[in-house]
């Protein structure tokens, strides 16, 4: 879809994604519902990069920057700033954020900036050296204050940024993802493909996301291995990642292999959510999960690691699903065995996501970016 060439974007957003990641469900949601509320938006998008959206709406144009790395994006992006001027940019990562504060600069563009930080940053750097975080937190601390604002979602990623970026930074606002589709309650009742899910009578403990370290499935693998002595029950985990071969030796070193199903990555996980008797989040830190609010908003009764950060915030300091120190087997199996005898209210769960609804978070980023819809 192409836009009248005499009318300049509202909206610019610049990316660089897996096709697979959180920021790409939150954009595939996100932008779409921003073009519904009368917003002109060009995708700068980078070959062979996300976010891939489907169904494109009128008002919402692709535009290549015939270029294949964030590392080579910067004269395209210079061009495209200074022949389009859109009203605003929005863009994600912390690269493509640092590419993006520097084309601005040369191209000498009005349009205002806005960088989104989905994780917490000092988690995040906490296992690089000495001088990788000097590094980091320096360009943060001097490029990100030549940004118009930075975009969160969640207060404890928020505060991070406070303390890691000192008196030198601008507005640093809150937003909730937009994580809550309308078509949600439709596709978590889709024919499940994977047949497991239809074999199974014990009650299933299900966990999704990236088989990486961060995201500690081990640590949930050992909590499973101690319920499981109580109680029969199966755990699933969605996802695909570089831990799958250590994750399924450790299930073997445990004798529990033939109850741990790790089907990879699945297209609809709604099913899986829908039908789990409890959600079970082990990660070492988040910005905020959105497979979390996913859970809630689907009545999952949910267990998580109090990690930082967003999920205490989520959780409302437990009164919606038991936290848990991080990497702490023993604690996680405890609260796994109480959820399925005394889950949460369903309404409860479903009722605390309602700021994660698609238009009410795509009205609050236009809001933090100064924009005001059209409808």
């Amino acid at each position: 879809m192409t836009k009248p060439h005499n009318s300049s974007p509202t909206l610019a957003v610049f990316l660089a994604t897996s096709g697979h990641s959180g920021v790409d469900r939150i954009m595939n949601n996100l932008l779409p519902a921003v073009v519904r509320l009368g917003i002109h938006v060009d995708l700068l998008k980078i070959g062979g990069h996300g976010p891939y959206i489907q169904d494109t709406p009128n008002g919402f144009r692709i535009v290549p920057l015939n270029c294949r790395h964030v590392s080579t994006a910067l004269p395209s992006l210079v061009r495209y700033l200074r022949n389009e001027q859109p009203v605003a940019l929005l863009s994600d990562k912390d690269r493509v954020n640092r590419t993006a504060i520097l084309a601005r600069w040369l191209a000498r563009s009005n349009s205002r900036h806005y960088v989104r930080i989905g994780t917490t940053v000092s988690a995040n750097l906490a296992n690089r050296t000495k001088l990788e975080r000097w590094k980091q937190t320096q360009s943060i601390r001097y490029l990100y204050s030549h940004s118009d604002g930075i975009l969160v979602p969640s207060k404890g990623v928020a505060d991070d940024l406070h303390r890691l970026m000192r008196s030198n930074h601008p507005p640093i606002k809150v937003v909730p993802s937009p994580v809550v589709r309308g078509d949600l309650i439709a596709l978590s009742t889709a024919s499940p493909i994977d047949p497991w899910l239809d074999k199974i009578s014990p009650p299933l403990i299900l966990a999704a996301g990236e088989l990486s370290a961060r995201k500690d499935h081990a640590t949930l693998i050992r909590a499973f291995s101690v319920a499981r002595a109580e109680r029969p029950m199966k755990l699933a985990i969605i996802g695909e990642g570089r831990e799958r071969t250590r994750l399924q030796a450790l299930a073997h070193e445990l004798g529990i292999s033939s109850d741990v199903y790790l089907p990879g990555f699945v297209t609809n996980p709604y099913p899986w959510i829908a039908r789990a008797d409890v959600f079970a989040h082990s990660s070492r830190w988040e910005g905020l999960a959105v497979v979390l609010v996913e859970a809630l908003a689907l009545g999952t009764p949910v267990v998580a690691t109090d990690c930082p950060s967003g999920t205490r915030e989520l959780l409302d300091d437990g009164r919606l699903g038991r936290l848990v120190p991080v990497g702490d087997a023993n604690a996680m199996a405890r609260a796994i065995l109480d959820t399925l005898i005394t889950p949460i209210d369903r309404q409860s769960l479903q009722y605390a996501t309602q700021p994660y609804h698609v238009m009410r978070s795509a009205r609050a980023y236009l809001h933090a970016m100064g924009l005001t819809p059209n409808v």
